[in-house]
Order: C-alpha cells, then structure tokens, then sequence
C-alpha cells in the first residue's frame, strides 16, 4: 500500500513518526470520452487564452481572482512563507467523546502506519489511551495546500484518521424540510414501526452493488463481441401517495413476504387503526397433525374413561354394602356390648345374695 502523507504525530511532547495510506478504494468502472463518428479519444489540453496556444505544465502557476475579475498571482514562495505548523505535523488539540462529533462533518478516511521501529511504543501507547478513555483525538493537519481538521479513533490494532469538515463548511438545513404543516396520527406512527420491525437489521457485508455487477457484466460481454441479454431495468414511477395507511399496509405486508413469512391473523395495519398495540411480529406456526387426530379420538376416551369409572364405583359401593351387613355400625354395636356387660352383671349380683342367705342360715343354727 502507498502512502499520501508522511509526517509526525504530535502527542505532547512525544512525537510519532507516521505514513499516512487510504482506508477506502474506489471500485467504479470509469469510462473515456470519445468521438462517436470514429471512436477516437477526447482529450485536454491547456491553451493560455492571450496566446492561444498550449502551454506545459512547468509554465502554470496560480492566481487569486477577485470581484472585478482581476487575477493575482500566488507564487509558491508566498504560501511558503506563511506561518503553517502543521505542514509535516499531525497535532493532537484534545480529547472529546466520539458522540460530540457530527456525522455531517466525517470526511475521508485514512490509516496511520508507524514510519521505522523507533515509532512503535508511542503509536502503540496513544493506540491503547484512546482504547482505555474511550475518546477521539481531534487533530490539526496540512495537506494539499490546506490546514485540515481531522479525528483519531481506534480500529483493531491501527489508529484511523476521518478527515472532519470545519464546522462552518457544514451548510444549515434551513428551507430544506417542508413547510407544509402536517399531523402524524398515531396510527401511522404503529405502521411504520410495524414496518421497521418487519424490515429488521442486516449485515452490511450482505450488501451487493447489483449496478455494478451488471455494468461489469455489460462491458464484459462488449469485450468478447458478444450481445448483451440484460434487459432494461424498470424504472418506477413518482406516483403520489393518496392514502398513506394503505401504504404503509402494503408495504408491512410485502415485506414480510420477501422474508418468507406468513401473514399474521389480522392485519397489523388494521390493529394500528384502532388503536391497537404493535407487537413483535413472528412466523405462525402450524399445530402438528397429531394434535387434530388427538382432538378426534377425545369423545371415545371421554365415553371410556366414564365407563370405567361406573365399574369401579360400583364394585366399591357392593363391597361396602356387604360389609355394613356383617358388620353393625360403631353405635349399634356399642350398645350391643353394653347390654350383654349389664346382664352378666345382674346374674353375678344374684348369685352373691343367694350365697349371703345360705351363710346366713347356718349361723343361726349353730348359735342356737
């Protein structure tokens, strides 16, 4: 890889000693001017209007043109002369959090290589201090006759360079937005979140460039003399919106088409139109065939299972029935066992005044 830009970084008092190279390439087809009548090249040249003649390139300077036209000319010594510190330094100015830095103002971006093994330790120490304080460096550069500001940030084990606009180069969006005044309903606010949500994320890297490929395929076929087969895409037409729900609807449902995915009981367009909550959406899921046949044979097993349980209950209710006949109930039985004690109470007692009487008789006659 080729560097653009060699120089030093200045931490400090520490200097890096850095090459810059480009972090992103351009793979567009370019194409040549010609001739159409017989194919020949259309080429530049530069002609000094006074004399009306080509001129080299070791013959052109430069000039500031003023309001009346008039020309100035800027010679290289003049722009040597002025006081521009950052010609061969990258200078670190602080440290802000990547959240400060308008995405509007990112530029070009740019790798930073070490220049020679003496620039090892302090590139890889400003590396891990933007790791651990989770911040940017912003930074002031000269290149291609131009102060530049520019943004450090961590990238793996390199430090990137994003050439930042000057805030003032940044344009105000005033009478950009439109000015008719219009109400969102809520509604519609449901939709397009239903819309969001069908859509999902993706992967950039599954991104193709479908325009490229084709005008790679295109040219490839010109090449070989073959005809190209590419028919002419369609392009769509600016129609109006007339009705945005049925917009947003239709668009909800297309989606989720082209991700293979059922339509939900119940549009989501509608459910938002009354007011419904937006739920996660999620493919619908065919009940197994098991369960229908289960479903079927429920009423015989339900006539089973009663029959079962009549046997059962009657079997139980003889048993106890039986039982109750040979046995008599706790009560019944208790008063039972309380007349036999009482009558053999009776009997013992009787048979004792009897004994007393016949003792009582012989005594007499002996004492008389």
């Amino acid at each position: 890889m080729r560097s653009i830009w060699n120089g030093n970084i200045s931490f400090g008092l520490v200097s890096i000693p850095i090459k810059i190279y480009p972090a992103t390439e351009d793979h567009s087809i370019s194409f040549r001017q010609i001739h159409m009548r017989d194919n020949g090249r259309i080429r530049y040249r530069k002609f000094c209007e006074l004399e009306d003649k080509p001129v080299e390139s070791s013959e052109i300077g430069r000039a500031y043109e003023d309001a009346d036209g008039a020309l100035v000319p800027i010679t290289d010594e003049d722009l040597a002369a002025l006081p521009l510190p950052t010609t061969h330094t990258l200078e670190i100015e602080a440290f802000v959090s990547a959240s400060e830095i308008d995405p509007l103002q990112l530029g070009d971006a740019y790798y930073l290589g070490t220049s020679g093994a003496a620039g090892a330790k302090p590139y890889t120490l400003l590396r891990e201090a933007l790791k651990r304080s989770e911040k940017v460096a912003i930074t002031k550069y000269a290149h291609r006759g131009r102060e530049r500001l520019g943004m450090l940030r961590v990238v793996g084990d390199t430090i990137a360079l994003h050439r930042l606009l000057w805030p003032d180069e940044v344009r105000e969006p005033a009478g950009v937005a439109p000015k008719e005044k219009v109400t969102v309903k809520p509604a519609e606010l449901d939709l397009a979140d239903t819309l969001m949500q069908t859509l999902g994320e993706i992967d950039l890297n599954d991104l193709r460039d479908e325009y490229h490929e084709a005008l790679e395929e295109l040219v490839a076929a010109k090449v070989s003399g073959a005809t190209p087969t590419a028919e002419p895409g369609e392009r769509p037409e600016g129609a109006q919106v007339v009705d945005l729900m049925s917009a947003l609807k239709e668009s909800v449902r297309s989606a989720k088409e082209s991700r293979g995915e059922g339509a939900a009981e119940g549009e989501a367009g509608e459910e938002a139109e009354a007011g419904a909550t937006v739920h996660e959406l999620r493919g619908r899921k065919k009940a197994p065939a098991k369960k229908a046949a289960s479903a079927k044979k429920a009423p015989a097993a339900e006539k089973t299972e009663k029959k079962t349980a009549a046997k059962r209950g009657g079997s139980k209710t003889a048993k106890t029935a039986k039982s109750a006949e040979e046995k008599p109930s706790g009560k019944a039985a208790g008063k039972k066992q309380t007349g036999t004690k009482r009558a053999a109470a009776k009997k013992t007692a009787a048979k004792k005044s009897t004994a007393k009487k016949q003792t009582g008789g012989r005594g007499t006659r002996t004492a008389s």
